[in-house]
């Protein structure tokens, strides 16, 4: 096998290996306190209005909007305190012509009342008489029965993922349960016969393995839950009855492997031999990640990833948090924050391919300031000491110092 396929834009690659993919996941019911992060499975519908009765946006008084018509600090308007709204009950107070009733903010609007004038707009003449020094416009500082959301509204389309303020919208509504998707199940293989676990002390030629652990996290992070394979020897038929396991224990494979042309091509013929289609890229135009797989194996996405622990992190990024998403539920995977920045050193590139480098962050004067970190790929600590990776797009050659550029933010 050669030692790439036609390199590809990573958009390109990516958009091969979404035409194979689909939701895998099955349904379950938790509790909204649980469902950070979760992915809603059908469309989430009000089962009520909120708020439920009109209310008031700020502390003064409700009152009939006419009756403060043509006020100002120089003529105000002369309105009687009838009473108080108390919080949390709605007293049988009535505003009429020419009448206020004092109310605290998130209160309910007494009867009568269309407006709320701001305690901040009002004069305490006596006990009983306040003046407005301006005038209202009727639902001026209130919210009215569904304001907010009505019943029936759609509140969350199917794939939405919860945030923590969609929780505390459905907890405002009473919802206490929620169908999401179950986490994708994302089986991890580490394949080298230099690599050792952990726990072990290296001989000479051997590393400890990274990868398993940081794409765990990764998985993780990504609403995912991985499912560790073990190491595995640079041998085909191992490499195969691993992934074959693999590919039955979960709903995405990722094989991090060697960089060597012959572990590469070992890799891509275990995956094809899975199932079909297959690989579908074998090369894509980035640096760190030129060697990557992405295959289908009867609707399963299977990733190669490159074995140097810099490059496996850029590639799960760009190709394999996406695919969680897809596989868990969401059509529309939320992008990773990005922010921008002017770079302090120059970053070489080539034009024709896509470049990250991972960059430190910090500010000047209100402005990001991103400068490399340069290493080679094998090295973990150049993203140990980076917020993010900074973008050389396809048709840069380079950015200089000064140039503004783009930075994905871990």
């Amino acid at each position: 096998m050669s030692e790439f396929l036609t390199l590809i834009t990573p958009e390109e690659a990516l958009r091969r290996l979404n035409a194979h993919v689909k939701t895998l996941v099955g349904v379950e019911q938790v509790r909204v306190t649980d469902a950070l992060g979760r992915i809603v499975a059908g469309d989430l519908r009000s089962p009520e209005d909120l708020p439920a009765f009109p209310r008031s946006t700020m502390d003064g008084y409700a009152v009939r909007a006419a009756d403060t018509y043509g006020a100002s600090e120089g003529l105000p308007a002369y309105l009687r305190v009838v009473g108080e709204m108390p919080m949390g009950k709605h007293a049988a107070l009535t505003v009429g012509k020419g009448e206020a009733v004092k109310v605290h903010t998130g209160g309910a609007l007494a009867d009568g009342a269309d407006a709320i004038v701001m305690v901040e707009n009002t004069q305490q003449v006596d006990a009983e008489t306040i003046e407005v020094s301006r005038p209202l416009a009727p639902g001026e500082n209130l919210l009215k029965i569904g304001d907010d959301v009505k019943k029936r509204d759609l509140l969350f389309p199917s794939g939405h993922v919860l945030r923590p303020q969609d929780i505390g919208a459905m907890t405002a509504l009473g919802v206490t349960q929620v169908s999401v998707f179950l986490r994708p199940r994302v089986a991890i293989i580490s394949a080298g016969d230099e690599v050792v676990t952990p726990e072990t002390s290296p001989a000479p030629g051997q590393v400890r393995d990274i990868n398993t652990h940081t794409i765990s996290g990764l998985v993780r992070q990504t609403g995912g839950v991985p499912v560790p394979q073990g190491i595995v020897r640079d041998d085909a038929a191992e490499l195969e009855k691993a992934a074959r396991r693999a590919i039955n224990d979960a709903d995405v494979v990722v094989i991090s492997s060697g960089s060597s042309v012959s572990t590469r091509d070992m890799t891509a013929a275990v995956i094809s031999s899975l199932g079909k289609p297959g690989v579908l890229v074998h090369g894509v135009s980035l640096r760190p990640g030129k060697p990557t797989i992405l295959a289908a194996v009867n609707g399963k996405p299977v990733f190669g990833l490159p074995g140097n622990p810099v490059s496996a992190m850029v590639v799960f990024d760009l190709f394999v948090r996406p695919t969680i998403f897809t596989v868990g539920g969401c059509p529309r995977p939320p992008m990773p924050p990005v922010v921008t920045a002017r770079l302090t050193h120059n970053i070489a590139s080539t034009t024709g391919r896509e470049d990250y480098v991972p960059v430190a962050l910090a500010v000047k004067d209100g402005t990001y300031l991103a400068t490399p970190i340069f290493g080679e790929s094998n090295l973990i600590t150049t993203l140990v000491r980076a917020a993010g990776l900074a973008k050389i797009p396809l048709d840069k050659h380079g950015l200089t110092a000064g140039e503004m550029v783009s930075v994905r933010l871990f």
